[in-house]
C-alpha cells in the first residue's frame, strides 16, 4: 500500500457513483420543494456562489482521496468544493429520508441543505461520498434556503476532525470554504435575524445512509424500495455478511446495533453530547453524523444538553444518550420489520445492543481508571459511585481523568493520607474550589482511597497505568468556548485559530506543552455566553 497521496490534479479523482446507478431516482428533475415518493434521491445541482475562498482543509481526509496539498490549495479546489464547478464523473444529488424528531414522526425530511457530489474510489479501493453542506436548495429544503453560515460550518469542520482523532467513529470533513455571500439567520429564533457570512463544508463518509432512509419507505408502504435499499446497503457497506436474504438481514441489523453501541460508548468516554439524536441523524454505519448543537461536558452533569431546543425536555442529554440510541434502533427495527415478518431476529439485535453497550461501557470506564476490567468487585463499585462523586461540585470531566492519572500510588500509600493530600491531584478539575465543603472533601477522598486500593490490587506500575489512562482520556477536546473564539476571529477574517485548533486536536492525547491554553477549564465569562454554553439548531 502506498503511503503518499499521488494526485495533484483534481481531474484525476475517480468516481464510481453506485448509489445513483443502482437505486431508484426521483422522476422529477425540476428543483422545487415537494414530497418525493418511491425514490432514494433527487438529482440537483449546487447553487452558484459569488466568491469561493478556501479557509481550511484536513490533509488526512485529502490523503484518503489520494489528493496532495497542491491540489487542495488551488483555486480550482475552492470552485469545486463550493459547488461552483463540477468535475467529470460527478452526479450531484440530494437524498430522501424521514425521521423521528424529538420522539415524534416528522415525515419526509431529506437533504435540505446537503448535496452529494459523487462517490470517489481511491487507489486502495476505498469508497468515499463527497457531500457539500450548505450548497443550496433541494426538493427537501422545505421552508429553508439550503445554505449554511460560517459559525456552524466552522463547528462542523473542526468537530468532525476532532472526533476522528479522538478515535470516535465519525463522518469526516475535507474542507471549509467561504462563499462570499451573506445569509440571513435568526440564531436564537427570537425574531432578530441578521446577515452572516455563508460557508460550505465538504463532508466525507463511506455512506450517508441513515435510519430515516429506511423509515420513509416503511411509512409510505413502499416495500419494494425498502428492500432495494436494504439489499444495496448490505452489498455495498456490509459485503462481509453475504448475499442479502432474511438470514443476512438479521445479521445486518445485529451489526448495526453493535456499531451503534460502540459509537455511544465512545461518546460517553470523551464526554461528547450530540444534542440532536433524531433518527434522521443516526448513521447506518454507526458513525457520528450531523454536527449541530453538540458539546463536550465541562462540569460533569449527566442532565446537560447543548441544544436550546431541548432545554426543557432534555431528551438528548448526555446521560440519556444510550437509551435514545436504543429507542432509535427500535424505530429502525419497526421500519425493516416487513422484510422479516418475525420479531425474534429484530429483538435479538436490540438485545445485542444492550449487551454490547453494557459490556463496552464497563470496559471503557475501567480503562479510563487505568484498571483491568475485572480485578475484583471494587472496580464495578468504583465505576458505579464515580458519577455521584463528580457531581458533588462542578468538576471538569476531561481534566479530572487526566489529573487522576497523576496520582503516584506508592507515594499515596506512604503519605499521611490526609484529605488535602488525596484531593491535591484532582483539585485543578474544580470550577469552584472555594465552595468545596468538608463533606465534599470527605466523600471525594473516600472514593480516591478506594481507587488507590484498586490500583494496588491491579499491581500495575504507575507509569504503565498513567500511559494507559492518558491513551483513552483526552487532554484536548473541542470545548464550545474555544470553537466560539475561533468563530469570532473568523468573522474578523482571521482564520488562524481554526488552523491552530485543527492542529492541536490532531493529537488530543498528547501533552503539547506549548498548547496548554487549549486544555484549560471553561472560563467563567463563557459560562452563559452565546455559542459557549448551549447552541441552537440555526445554521
Amino acid at each position: 500500500m502506498l503511503s503518499q497521496p499521488i494526485i495533484s490534479e483534481l481531474e484525476a479523482l475517480s468516481f464510481d457513483n453506485r448509489f445513483v446507478r443502482e437505486l431508484p431516482a426521483d422522476g422529477e428533475t425540476k428543483n422545487y420543494t415537494r414530497q418525493v415518493n418511491s425514490a432514494c434521491y433527487s438529482f440537483v445541482s449546487p447553487s452558484p456562489v459569488s466568491q469561493p475562498k478556501l479557509v481550511a482543509h484536513a490533509r488526512e481526509v485529502a490523503e484518503r482521496l489520494d489528493l496532495d496539498d497542491s491540489a487542495c490549495l488551488s483555486e480550482k479546489f475552492a470552485e469545486i468544493f463550493s459547488g461552483n464547478r463540477l468535475l467529470e464523473g460527478m452526479q450531484p444529488y440530494a437524498t430522501c429520508y424521514g425521521g423521528h424528531q424529538f420522539g415524534n414522526w416528522a415525515g419526509q425530511l431529506g437533504d435540505g441543505r446537503a448535496i452529494n457530489l459523487g462517490e470517489v474510489v481511491n487507489r486502495n479501493g476505498q469508497r468515499s461520498v463527497l457531500q457539500l453542506k450548505g450548497a443550496g436548495l433541494t426538493p427537501y429544503s422545505r421552508t429553508a434556503d439550503g445554505l449554511a453560515v460560517l459559525r456552524s460550518s466552522v463547528r462542523e469542520f473542526l468537530c468532525s476532525e476532532a472526533m476522528y482523532h479522538l478515535g470516535v467513529p465519525t463522518t469526516r470533513a475535507l474542507s471549509l470554504v467561504l462563499t462570499g455571500d451573506q445569509v440571513v439567520r435568526d440564531m436564537f429564533y427570537d425574531g432578530n435575524a441578521q446577515f452572516e457570512p455563508g460557508a460550505i463544508v465538504c463532508r466525507v463518509a463511506e455512506s450517508f445512509i441513515r435510519f430515516g432512509s429506511f423509515e420513509i419507505f416503511a411509512s409510505r408502504g413502499e416495500l419494494a424500495e425498502l428492500k432495494q435499499l436494504v439489499d444495496y446497503t448490505i452489498k455495498v457497506d456490509f459485503p462481509q455478511l453475504g448475499e442479502p436474504c432474511p438470514k443476512i438481514y438479521a445479521g445486518w441489523f445485529e451489526e448495526v446495533c453493535r456499531r451503534t453501541a460502540e459509537m455511544i460508548v465512545h461518546w460517553m468516554r470523551v464526554g461528547f453530547v450530540h444534542g440532536v439524536m433524531n433518527t434522521d441523524n443516526m448513521s447506518i454505519l454507526g458513525l457520528t453524523i450531523d454536527y449541530g448543537p453538540y458539546g463536550w461536558l465541562e462540569d460533569y452533569d449527566p442532565n446537560w444538553t447543548p441544544n436550546t431546543t431541548d432545554a426543557e425536555g432534555r431528551r438528548y442529554r448526555f446521560g440519556h444518550q444510550p437509551q435514545i440510541a436504543l429507542w432509535n434502533l427500535v424505530q429502525l427495527a419497526n421500519a425493516i420489520y416487513p422484510l422479516f415478518e418475525a420479531v425474534e431476529p429484530l429483538k435479538a439485535g436490540v438485545d445485542l445492543y444492550l449487551e454490547c453497550y453494557q459490556r463496552g461501557y464497563s470496559r471503557m470506564m475501567a480503562s479510563k481508571l487505568g484498571l483491568a476490567e475485572s480485578v475484583n468487585a471494587r472496580v464495578d463499585d468504583l465505576i458505579g459511585d464515580l458519577p455521584a462523586v463528580l457531581q458533588l461540585t462542578e468538576t471538569d470531566m476531561t481534566i479530572f481523568f487526566r489529573q487522576l492519572a497523576k496520582i503516584e500510588i506508592p507515594a499515596a500509600v506512604l503519605a499521611d493520607d490526609t484529605e488535602a493530600q488525596l484531593l491535591d491531584a484532582v483539585q485543578p478539575a474544580y470550577y469552584l474550589p472555594d465552595q468545596i465543603t468538608e463533606e465534599i472533601k470527605a466523600k471525594t477522598a473516600e472514593w480516591i482511597r478506594r481507587y488507590i486500593a484498586a490500583c494496588i490490587d491491579d499491581a500495575k506500575p504507575d507509569h504503565e497505568r498513567r500511559a494507559a489512562m492518558n491513551a483513552v482520556n483526552p487532554k484536548y477536546v473541542l470545548r464550545n468556548y474555544l470553537a466560539q473564539q475561533a468563530i469570532d476571529k473568523a468573522h474578523e477574517h482571521d482564520y488562524s485559530m481554526i488552523h491552530e485548533l485543527l492542529d492541536v486536536l490532531r493529537k488530543p492525547y498528547d501533552e503539547q506543552p506549548d498548547k496548554e491554553e487549549f486544555a484549560q477549564k471553561r472560563p467563567d465569562w463563557a459560562r452563559h455566553k452565546p455559542g459557549c454554553s448551549m447552541l441552537s439548531c440555526s445554521s
